[in-house]
């Protein structure tokens, strides 16, 4: 039997383009660029989408070093992705909303085995929870409340 963990958010909004997020006693805002008549004055969904990537393969990527027995000197981490915004704008429901394409670079000075690295590059790819809920479908169901 699997085990799961349950992680909620509680969002408000504050304005058409900002919204204030609580989560577990920490609260941020998030917020659009002028161009797309927000204030600019936090990041945007798609770039917390990125930036919680991030955070999960900084984590498993040192769980499954440990586990490969890579001793890491450093790590860095670069996301970046080209987003369709035709469907957000209402432009065009050919493609779909999203990322088209998430380009992850895990950068060290250790030195890894080629087969070590490809092994453990592998590992961090599959085993990130964001990787796969990016990669794969997963169900989401709205519903609507009456305050």
């Amino acid at each position: 039997m699997s085990h799961s963990l349950k992680f909620s958010v509680a969002s408000h909004s504050d304005s058409p383009t900002k919204s204030t997020i609580n989560v577990r006693g920490f609260q941020f805002n998030v917020d659009a660029p002028q161009a797309f008549e927000g204030t600019n004055k936090a990041p945007t969904p798609f770039e917390y989408i990125l930036a919680g990537y991030a955070g999960c393969i900084n984590v498993v990527a040192h769980l499954t070093a440990k586990e490969f027995g890579i001793q890491l000197n450093d790590l860095s981490i670069n996301i970046s992705g080209d987003l369709n915004t035709d469907k957000l704008l209402g432009k065009s429901v050919k493609e779909r909303a999203g990322y088209k394409t998430v380009y992850v670079a895990i950068i060290t000075s250790t030195e890894i085995e080629p087969l070590q690295k490809s092994k453990w590059l592998k590992a961090i790819e599959t085993r990130c929870p964001v990787s796969d809920n990016l990669a794969n479908h997963t169900p989401i169901i709205f519903q609507l409340s009456h305050s």
